[in-house]
């Protein structure tokens, strides 16, 4: 039966930190997230959504629509 407070082979010296898998893969994830990121923010910038110059309301069936959706966009004041 192994002893279980003395070491397999004490003369052995222990790995550095980069190789192990798992390390590796702990940092993997955030890092991609970080390139990710990056890349959106690149799409972003050099991609930006047009800007609307369309008339709100057109026609005056369209009116009381466009009234409604300013109405409920305004802020509440009050209580």
């Amino acid at each position: 039966m192994p002893n279980p407070t003395r070491p397999i082979n004490p003369s052995a010296t222990p790995a550095p930190w980069w190789r192990f898998p798992m390390v590796w893969l702990v940092l993997a994830g955030p890092a991609l997230v970080v390139v990710a990121s990056f890349a959106t923010l690149t799409l972003a910038i050099l991609n930006p959504d047009p800007v609307l110059t369309a008339p709100a309301a057109t026609t005056a069936s369209e009116l009381p629509a466009v009234q409604g959706r300013n109405h409920a966009a305004s802020p509440k004041l009050g209580p």
